[in-house]
């Protein structure tokens, strides 16, 4: 004999499946730590900042000479 199945709790459970499968896919994409946003945009600053230093022709406001 088959079990019986609430038609109420099987829709509800399917929709809370549904919510947190797209929770884990909007958190893999979107989610990121504090730490590593200020981790990327140092390692942003640097980059420019070398970048900056090592060109031939220099801006005249920002030249110390």
């Amino acid at each position: 004999m088959a079990d019986i199945v609430n038609l109420r709790q099987f829709k509800k459970q399917k929709a809370r499946a549904e919510r947190e499968t797209l929770a884990d896919r909007n958190r893999a994409l979107h989610g990121r730590t504090n730490a590593e946003k200020q981790r990327d945009q140092l390692t942003s600053e640097r980059a420019d900042k070398f970048v900056d230093d090592h060109r031939r022709e220099r801006d005249p406001e920002k030249s110390d000479r």
